[in-house]
């Protein structure tokens, strides 16, 4: 599902509401010129009027910075078949339980968006 991207005006400031994963849950997006801390990239949009004593992050430094704080993803290894479309699943993001269908990112995914 494609991004729903609204542009609104408030007082003299514009700003975005952004909803990247079609649920709904849209941010307000502050509109100007800032430079990453970390890499030096230019910012022109971000969810936060910054302060101007934190400093500010591209999206992918940012991301990496997340990335590195949470650590490596752990996966499970096995072997099971996706309760939709049967494809043969060899890792997982979880342990399953069998309190639910086990499904493949595609499978998962289409229902996700389907909600």
């Amino acid at each position: 599902m494609p991004a729903l991207y609204i542009q609104t005006v408030a007082g003299n400031k514009t700003s975005s509401q952004m909803d990247n994963q079609g649920n709904g849950d849209s941010r307000p997006m502050v509109q100007g010129n800032w430079t990453c801390s970390e890499c030096g990239a230019e910012i022109t949009e971000l969810p936060f009027e910054p302060d101007g004593e934190r400093p500010v992050f591209c999206r992918e430094c940012h991301q990496k910075k997340q990335a590195d704080r949470r650590g490596p993803r752990q996966m499970v290894q096995g072997d099971w078949e996706c309760a939709d479309c049967g494809v043969k699943i060899t890792q997982l993001p979880f342990e399953p339980d069998g309190s639910q269908p086990i499904l493949c990112k595609a499978c998962y995914l289409k229902q996700k968006n389907a909600q």
